[in-house]
């Protein structure tokens, strides 16, 4: 079976050409790609980077920059490859020592146990880690490191947030909850209205996971997952921290919420929630900013914003979940890094970064970058502003482990006990059957 992976560059001699419109990419399988290897002699006394990067959508964003930087840096090629399915091929080529010269990946579960393995360049001390907001790194460095180096930069983030269209809002005259039992008053006096509070979508069992994200947030913090990890194999209803334990109250909120739901809500996709809020079937959206441009797609007139789940009785402590959609890495020992650490501080330019995020209605990372006018951008600045941000839950959990099937069940059985024992017995099977990662 093959894969493809696609690779662009931008030579000198065409850039009028291709900053008008993108050029058509070359296709190469991922076999390709290894016997080819990831960093290369460019043409006469040019360098050539590989860059490794995950996101389809932001070809034509990374061209353009790859364009800019190349004319400011003429000794200097970068070969961007986006790939399909990322988290496999980097293992693929870091088991066969063809690391690229710059990484990008999304923050997730397997960013972080790759972190842990020692395999990405250590940025503690670089010029631009003083650039970036703190709550954004905590995020990476919850996901695991080598050790206590820093093994990532933060390079755009999404927001993890109930949708809510603000022209009903304003015509139901309804603020923003900044609590849980406010929340569930806006849903009643929507529902008294005759208004659908929100639109649910568990056709699609992903869907569970932004709502149980946020609330279950909070349940996490104080170090939750860490005493998860040291627990390990003996997790359960009698260990000091199990799902058993610290999260029912997130799973009865989250059921709460999918009450106030459309009817039929069980057979409802992505697709039929976001073209739904679009055309104001419902209040609000239990999704996060991912989902803003294809709501924009059917209605581009609908008048939204976003707000972090209140999963709490003080308004001070609430959250804004938020991942880190782009981090930025390159190999611990690459035969050109000083180059590739010339292409990573210009990606880190305030102008940069600030027109990647605009275009891919993200949040940049570097403090102080203007953000772009989007009303679902502006909505969650202050959150990151603020520093008052955390990660995604769902990062934290193995991957052998059923996760959105298994909430799905809970929403649909309503037995939240046997769903949370569940994954206390499978997260106990993974650690028993796992070596750990110590990062030392």
């Amino acid at each position: 079976m093959t894969d493809q992976t696609t690779r662009t560059r931008s030579p000198r001699r065409r850039r009028t050409r291709r900053r008008g419109a993108l050029a058509a990419a070359s296709v190469a399988t991922i076999a390709g790609l290894l016997l080819a290897g990831c960093s290369a002699a460019g043409d006469g006394d040019r360098v050539q980077l590989d860059f490794f990067q995950f996101k389809g959508e932001a070809l034509g964003d990374f061209e353009q920059i790859i364009a800019d930087f190349e004319a400011e840096n003429p000794d200097i090629d970068v070969i961007q490859n986006q790939v399909a399915d990322a988290d496999t091929l980097i293992r693929t080529l870091l088991v066969k020592d063809r690391t690229p010269d710059v990484i990008t990946l999304n923050a997730n579960g397997n960013f972080g146990r790759l972190a842990q393995a020692g395999v990405f360049h250590d940025f503690t001390g670089d010029p631009v880690l003083e650039t970036i907001n703190p709550a954004v790194q905590q995020i990476l460095a919850d996901l695991g490191t080598f050790g206590d180096e820093v093994n990532g930069l933060g390079y755009v983030n999404n927001a993890n947030g109930i949708i809510y269209n603000r022209d009903i809002f304003d015509e139901q005259g309804l603020e923003v909850p900044e609590t849980f039992d406010e929340l569930i008053a806006v849903c009643e006096q929507l529902q008294d209205a005759g208004i659908t509070p929100f639109y649910g979508t568990l056709a699609d069992s992903w869907t569970v996971l932004p709502s149980w994200n946020a609330l279950g947030a909070y349940p996490a913090q104080d170090d939750f997952f860490p005493q998860m990890r040291e627990e390990g194999a003996d997790v359960g209803p009698d260990s000091p921290v199990s799902f058993e334990q610290d999260f029912p109250d997130a799973m009865a909120q989250q059921a709460e919420l999918y009450s106030y739901a459309q009817e039929g809500y069980r057979g409802r996709t992505y697709d039929d929630g976001n073209a739904a809020f679009a055309n104001g079937e419902a209040a609000m959206l239990m999704q996060g900013i991912w989902a803003v441009n294809p709501i924009l797609g059917v209605n581009p007139d609908v008048n939204l914003g976003i707000f972090p789940y209140p999963g709490t009785d003080d308004p001070d402590d609430r959250l804004l979940v938020s991942g880190v959609d782009v981090v930025v890495t390159m190999g611990t020992d690459g035969p050109h890094q000083a180059e590739a650490q010339r292409f990573i501080d210009y990606l880190f330019q305030p102008e940069v970064i600030e027109a990647f995020a605009a275009s891919q209605n993200m949040v940049p990372s570097v403090e102080g970058a203007e953000l772009s006018d989007s009303a679902a951008i502006q909505s969650v600045a202050p959150w990151f502003e603020e520093g008052r941000i955390t990660g995604f839950i769902d990062h934290q959990v193995p991957p052998g482990i059923p996760l959105d099937a298994t909430v799905q069940e809970a929403l649909f059985t309503g037995d939240a006990q046997s769903a949370l024992a569940t994954l206390d017995r499978e997260w106990a099977k993974v650690a028993a059957r796992t070596i750990p990662v110590t990062g030392e």
